[in-house]
């Protein structure tokens, strides 16, 4: 070891043994006192008590508290404590069931504990967040500052679904600003401060903003126009409080929005009317593994702009919520998973800030004394100036921590939350969830009595004996999307692009032009291999520009199909015995070369189908799972199976391919549903005629192109473009056409099974369809559902690609008791979604894909305009290509065309109901029955939905669009299709017939010893 290594060593080793002495004293300081949260002889300490006692209880009670804003009476209340806490199965002690059990909720008693439990979750909220508004806060924050206090406020309710709430979070921000400039005057100042200041520098008044709340469609694909978008209302606060001389921090949330965050924090600071205020922040998460290379950028920037900026470091609040996200997408988790790394990079982002104390200054946002002490030795060490450092704690936690820090001396400042109860709610489960986890610093300090000198250990020292690996930065997180499963294995779903980085961002933006450069696309037909150019073309245009010609395709003509039909089977016999490994074999090239081309394939789609650049992006990436998905289930299913155990006897199972079979594509998912059919018949082992529909033949050709240069045997697949009426009847009627896989309306469906049931003279088979057919898709809204969550999901429900799904939400069904909150928040919140081309990355919606579609719903429109009220409708300013208005309509009745008929457009029928029985009733009362959704916050309705809300796919508070190959096999019954699920396990057994061999292995009295 060197001279320098020897005296680094000693430096640090010293500086640890500092850290641990300062934070033996503040455990001195704290002189045996235990934070209000988990004194017992308080209803909100029994409650955590219990939480931490049984898992099960936790979970129910969190989930109640959550629910319990939007009960609206005494045996609401009631009811919803007998459905989380005395459910059948559960096994609660007596006290956990509140003496409810037996009580009918509408009885007196029952009433009488609901109102008693009401009033205990008001006090509980109230001791985490100081008042409803900045007015009813001020009598606290006096309080607080009578006690020497400092604090930072933060508006709850920046949960904001359009413009109209993000222009009412900024009117409460403004009146708090003045409500408090108003108040200081009477305020105490701290530490030798007077005036507008506290500590001799500090600013009084300290506000925390949330970005979200300064625009509802705050979206990181859309990411610079956010940024814009945000500043537009934080312009006033930040003007305001420069002329008022107080402080304004920007508060990071989840990680989707914290590049959108930082990037809104730097684009104000570099705004002359701004640059140079001295009294801004923003604050940054140590769970997140990315923080250190913000970090980096953020002291690179304040230093070539000189800006003085206040990081508030925090550990993070969304640690559970991120890393279920991450994988429910299959992105690298963004967060440490142990909490040791959390607190050592904690030490560590603390450390660089002070060092960089010339142009930051740190706000320690810790409850944790090792942090805390680790902070304190650092910046003695680094002779960081006084006013360069203060430490923050949360309103209504850690009494124990705080005074611990005021008798030290140190600066320290609340961090005080304000709001109604409802969106205070999701604040509060988070602290409640932070003060119950195993890994809490207060339950390990205040109830497990670990140890101190265990508590102040160097996390360091946790994650060597841990294994855990080393920090991991964003160049981790920014290899998303770049790996390549192998064909063996675990099937897992395609990452789709995350956004947030600009990597992704940009290549998309490069595809477009690069698409559009190849226009028009000049697309032959392919027999056997062999391409051909036709006289006759189909002219395929950009529905959000039709004068652009995207592509021209050549037709086919009866003797083309012919000719295919022919080619498909010659090729039959040879495909049909290749081994199922080398069939799937060609799928898995085929998504290999699909994952090459994935922005090309996306930004065609924006182009020729219309789909904005989300649309797009899943689109392709649903064709990649369905190739990689049914490569190995054919794998699976190649395997014979041993049918019985009869000695004497072997008895096997096994499936062969059933022929030609006839594929005819959708429109509105070009690639993944063409990819979906065309690879189950394929890896089967049949041959495959594939006609694309019309509107989308150069995404179909596309594909086609995916498994010609995977090297597929010529004849095994033909495209054949060409008018339905005349090739696809042909398709289907042809005797040598074995199965037809069909997507699209009931009308043309009906009429393919019809057609098909006719079986022509000389057919060796019969023909078996597969057809998925439409929807009429319902929503129900129950009156305890969160409307932040269901707002949101309702409007990409209805309204994501133009409502062009099977799938879409078409039905709102609302509970009366909820229906007007309900209806308050849904049309401002579509009135601010934007409309336009999807080649903007902002249009949430755009044109529809044809003319004929667009005449066809505004004919619906017209239907709706005499059935009921038409609420809202809007299309974009300039409209030039096939837009029809974004509709809702309310006072439709369950008989009525608009509540029965597919409409396949962005129309949204809104249907009110009494109860949730009558719900169900009306949901179920159409001739669809494709998908379903449901919000709700009652264990009965959610159980009883289960069972009565009959629909193929039904999601529970989430909407009803997006099936995930394996994860949601996708296809309805009724009028909604024949056949087994998409996606599902049994779904290419319809591309085969089974067939069972039994041989008799008896011989002269013996048999194989297998038997």
């Amino acid at each position: 070891m060197s001279t320098n290594q020897e005296r680094e060593a000693t430096v640090a080793a010293d500086l640890e043994e500092q850290t641990i002495q300062a934070g033996l004293h503040l455990y001195d300081l704290i002189e045996g006192q235990t934070p209000s949260v988990f004194q017992k002889n308080f209803w909100t300490g029994k409650i955590l008590d219990w939480s931490m006692r049984d898992e099960a209880f936790k979970v129910e009670m969190f989930r109640f508290v959550d629910v319990f804003p939007y009960l609206t009476s005494s045996e609401s209340v009631a009811r919803h404590l007998r459905e989380y806490f005395c459910r059948p199965g559960q096994d609660f002690p007596e006290a956990l069931q509140w003496g409810i059990k037996s009580l009918s909720p509408e009885s007196f008693a029952a009433r009488l504990i609901a109102k008693g439990i009401a009033k205990n979750i008001r006090g509980m909220g109230g001791q985490f967040i100081a008042g409803a508004d900045g007015k009813h806060a001020l009598p606290e924050l006096q309080k607080l500052r009578e006690q020497g206090l400092a604090f930072t406020i933060s508006l709850l309710g920046e949960a904001v679904v359009s413009e109209a709430e993000a222009d009412d979070y900024l009117r409460r921000y403004l009146e708090l600003l003045e409500s408090l400039y108003q108040r200081q005057r009477d305020w105490p100042a701290l530490a030798g401060g007077s005036g507008d200041l506290d500590w001799g520098s500090a600013p009084k008044i300290n506000l925390s903003v949330k970005p979200t709340a300064m625009h509802s469609q705050m979206h990181a694909r859309a990411f610079d126009h956010s940024v814009d978008a945000a500043k537009e209302r934080l312009r006033p606060i930040f003007r305001r409080a420069m002329e008022l001389g107080a402080f304004v921090n920007l508060d990071i949330e989840h990680r989707e929005v914290k590049s959108l965050s930082v990037a809104l924090y730097k684009s104000m600071m570099e705004e002359p009317e701004f640059r140079g205020y001295p009294h801004t922040g923003l604050a940054l998460q140590a769970y997140l593994r990315e923080t250190e290379d913000d970090l980096r950028g953020l002291i690179a920037w304040s230093r070539r702009l000189d800006q003085r900026v206040t990081v508030r470091l925090v550990k993070g609040a969304y640690w559970d919520a991120e890393e279920i996200w991450a994988r429910q997408k299959n992105w690298p988790v963004p967060v440490f998973t142990n909490k040791h790394e959390t607190d050592a990079n904690f030490e560590k982002l603390a450390r660089m800030i002070l060092e960089n104390h010339a142009t930051l200054s740190l706000a320690c946002a810790s409850h944790n004394i090792r942090s805390i002490a680790s902070v304190q030795e650092q910046a003695r060490e680094l002779r960081v100036p006084e006013e360069r450092l203060e430490f923050q704690v949360l309103y209504g936690m850690a009494e124990p921590v705080r005074t611990a820090l005021q008798k030290a001396g140190l600066r320290l400042r609340l961090y005080t939350p304000v709001g109604e109860m409802i969106p205070g709610m999701a604040y509060l489960v988070r602290r409640l969830l932070e003060n119950t986890s195993n890994e809490s610093f207060l339950r390990q300090s205040f109830t497990q009595e670990v140890s101190r000198e265990e508590l102040l250990r160097n996390p360091l020292d946790f994650v060597a004996n841990n294994g855990a690996g080393p920090t991991a930065s964003a160049a981790r997180l920014a290899e998303t999307n770049r790996e390549s499963p192998a064909p063996a294995g675990t099937f897992s779903n395609v990452p789709l692009l995350d956004w947030t980085l600009a990597r992704n961002r940009d290549e998309f933006s490069k595809a477009l032009p690069s698409i559009r450069a190849r226009f028009p696309i000049r697309v032959p037909l392919v027999v056997a291999g062999s391409e051909r150019v036709t006289e006759r073309q189909i002219r395929s245009t950009n529905p959000n520009a039709p004068e652009e010609l995207v592509a021209s395709i050549s037709v086919a003509g009866e003797p083309d199909a012919a000719e295919a039909i022919s080619a498909a089977r010659e090729a039959f016999p040879a495909w049909r015995d290749t081994p199922a490994e080398e069939r799937a074999g060609y799928l898995f090239k085929a998504a290999a070369i699909a994952r090459e081309r994935r922005y090309d394939l996306a930004a065609l789609q924006v182009f020729e189908a219309g789909k904005g650049w989300g649309e797009a992006d899943a689109d392709v990436c649903e064709a990649i799972d369905f190739l990689d998905y049914y490569g190995r289930e054919m794998i699976r299913l190649a395997r014979p199976q041993r049918m019985g155990r009869a000695p004497g006897e072997h008895s096997e199972l096994f499936y062969e391919p059933r022929g030609v079979t006839s594929v005819i594509a959708p429109w509105n998912f070009p690639l993944a549903i063409s990819t979906g059919m065309t690879s189950a018949a394929l890896v089967t082992g049949n041959t495959v005629v594939y006609k694309p529909s019309s509107e989308t033949p150069a995404i179909g050709f596309g594909m086609y192109e995916l498994f010609r240069d995977a090297g597929l045997p010529k004849g095994v697949l033909n495209y054949l473009p060409g008018p339905g009426r005349e090739v696809g009847d042909y398709l289907v009627t042809h005797p040598d056409v074995a199965m037809i896989a069909f997507t699209g309306s009931k009308e043309v469906g009906l009429r393919i099974i019809r057609l098909a049931s006719e079986t022509p003279e000389g057919a060796t088979g019969i023909k078996r369809v597969v057809a998925e057919l439409g929807g009429k898709n319902a929503v129900i809204v129950d009156s305890d559902s969160d409307l932040d969550e269901a707002v949101t999901e309702i409007l990409y429900s209805a309204f994501g690609y133009q409502g062009q799904k099977c799938s879409a939400c078409s039905r709102l069904i609302v509970l009366e008791e909820i229906y007007s909150k309900l209806i308050e928040r849904l049309v401002p919140a579509a009135e601010s979604l934007h409309l336009g081309p999807v080649e903007d990355p902002r249009s949430f919606m755009g044109a529809v894909v044809s003319e004929s579609a667009r005449k066809k719903i505004e004919g619906y429109i017209e239907v709706g305009k005499k059935e009921g009220k038409q609420l809202l409708a809007r299309r974009p300013e300039d409209a030039r290509g096939h837009f029809v208005p974004l509709t809702i309509f309310e006072g439709i009745r369950p008989g009525d065309r608009l509540a029965q008929e597919e409409i396949f457009g962005p129309v949204l029928a809104v249907l009110k109901v009494k109860d949730f029985d009558e719900a169900l009733e009306v949901a179920n009362g159409t001739a669809y029955a494709l998908t379903g959704g449901v919000f709700s916050r009652s264990p009965e309705n959610i159980e009883k939905a289960k069972r009565r809300f009959r629909v193929g796919n039904l999601y529970i508070n989430r909407g009803c669009t997006g099936a995930i190959v394996e994860r949601h096999p996708f296809g309805g019954f009724k009028m909604s299709g024949i056949g087994s699920k998409a996606g599902g396990p049994d779904y290419l057994q319809q591309f085969m017939v089974p067939r069972s061999i039994v041989e008799n292995t008896m011989r002269r009295g013996f048999a194989p010893t297998d038997d």
